[in-house]
């Protein structure tokens, strides 16, 4: 119940509801108390002005004790031009406290209003203050404590009681307004993404948009667009994928039937036919290029899947077998400069980071290079291998689609799979593959893959 918005919002209204009308009763018993003395006052005047009226200014001991019982005090001091009328028991009880209202200030009755709450004694008290009728007339109440106390208490519990009705019809109107105006716009957008989810083909499961301009309708707008793209974008990585699979069986079949045709063609080479042997060359060239591009789709589709097999090795190990494999450009050696620190060590796939090298040397030596030099750079918890090569650079429409299979190639007749083989590798291993720069004094590729820590352990 309570892990629901509206169930929230209707408990957090009562508890704001509530702490304002505390706010609100402090002072209003402070004023209530205030209110109470003074018209205990102005019931003191009242009385003593039978005294006025009574012969000689007396009254007999049962008009006394009536006018004293209805003011609810023990003793009445008049204090009116100069004059003192006394009205009072014979024997009153001994004050504890004098309260002069005049010169009491908001602070000190909100404290005198908690500290008579707080009480469990029952205390006698004189209140000090001007009358109400008269402000110069001044008058002393001496009267018992308990029944203001039992006052103020009446108040506070009808206070807690009316502010416990506003709370709860506040927070029901809120709960009631927030569960039609929010809750279930959100609900059915909850639930659209959760069927969505479940089938994303099924076009009834893309949420209907309402008529709202407010959030909530810009939500289910935005949404409805979001699912619409998604579902178009599914279909067609669906049918990409479908694609893809044709094609790594279609290439599977061509390179066998490549591969023979590359082996009777060398058989050409022997042959006694001049012109024969003239085309040859072009034929073996034109069979190797469909051979490779084979053998680069093939490998895209399975590097794809391919699982790791994590181990700790240093790179400068990995980059004297790169040097080893050997590398051509324009019938020339690649020239490979290893500037790694030996201490640098990784824990990744030695097989996979290898093709990740092999892949990034090939396409420098593709591109005209001569010579490359591997640099390192340790930094937050990953190597950063930099590798720079002297080539012309590469042009402005190669840059844009560098990484991406079929489109990055540089050089006529290329694939472009394997810059793209080499960046979801990479990724596969918690780092990336960027274009770091180019231009016309060569091309560097920034590889970053997770650094071991000296000293740690795993």
């Amino acid at each position: 119940m309570m892990r629901s918005l509206s169930a929230r919002l209707l408990v957090l209204t009562v508890l704001f509801v509530m702490f304002a009308e505390i706010l609100i009763f402090v002072p209003s018993v402070a004023r209530f108390r205030h209110d109470w003395l003074t018209e205990r006052l102005s019931a003191a005047h009242l009385a003593i002005l039978a005294l006025d009226v009574a012969p000689e200014g007396m009254v007999d001991d049962r008009m006394r004790e009536e006018l004293l019982v209805h003011v609810g005090a023990y003793a009445i001091n008049v204090h009116r031009g100069g004059a003192k009328l006394v009205l009072a028991r014979d024997t009153p009880p001994p004050l504890q406290e004098s309260i002069d209202l005049g010169e009491s200030s908001t602070l000190d009755l909100v404290m005198d209003a908690l500290m008579v709450l707080s009480r469990t004694d029952a205390r006698v008290v004189r209140i000090i203050g001007p009358s109400p009728q008269n402000p110069e007339t001044i008058i002393e109440v001496v009267i018992e404590e308990r029944p203001l106390q039992a006052a103020l208490i009446d108040f506070g519990w009808r206070v807690f009681l009316l502010s416990l009705v506003i709370s709860l019809f506040t927070a029901g109107l809120v709960y009631l307004s927030l569960h039609w105006l929010m809750v279930r716009p959100m609900r059915r957008i909850t639930e659209s993404m959760t069927r969505f989810r479940e089938d994303p083909d099924d076009l009834r499961n893309i949420i209907e948009p309402s008529a709202r301009s407010d959030e909530i309708g810009v939500a289910q707008h935005e949404l409805a667009a979001m699912q619409g793209v998604l579902r178009a974008s599914l279909r067609q990585r669906g049918r990409l994928a479908a694609l893809g699979t044709g094609v790594a069986k279609i290439n599977h079949d061509l390179r066998g039937i490549l591969s023979s045709a590359l082996l009777v063609s060398d058989r050409l080479e022997n042959s006694g036919d001049p012109e024969v042997r003239r085309v040859t060359p072009t034929l073996v060239s034109a069979i190797d290029r469909a051979v490779a591009l084979c053998d680069d789709t093939l490998d895209y589709v399975r590097y794809d899947h391919a699982a790791m097999r994590l181990s700790r090795f240093p790179i400068a190990s990995l980059v004297a077998d790169v040097r080893a494999t050997g590398y051509m450009s324009n019938d020339q050696p690649l020239i490979i400069e290893c500037a790694v620190d030996p201490g640098v060590t990784v824990n990744a796939d030695r097989e996979q980071v290898l093709r990740i090298l092999g892949n990034i040397l090939q396409n420098s030596a593709e591109a005209g290079a001569t010579d490359v030099v591997i640099r390192s750079q340790v930094a937050e918890g990953k190597v950063a291998l930099l590798i720079e090569d002297n080539g012309p650079g590469l042009p402005e429409r190669a840059r844009k689609r560098l990484f991406e299979p079929f489109e990055g190639s540089v050089r006529a007749g290329g694939t472009g799979l394997g810059l793209a083989i080499a960046r979801e590798l990479t990724r596969n291993h918690g780092g990336d593959l960027i274009l770091d720069a180019t231009g016309d004094s060569g091309t560097t590729f920034r590889l970053t893959l997770p650094v071991v820590q000296p000293g740690l352990k795993r």
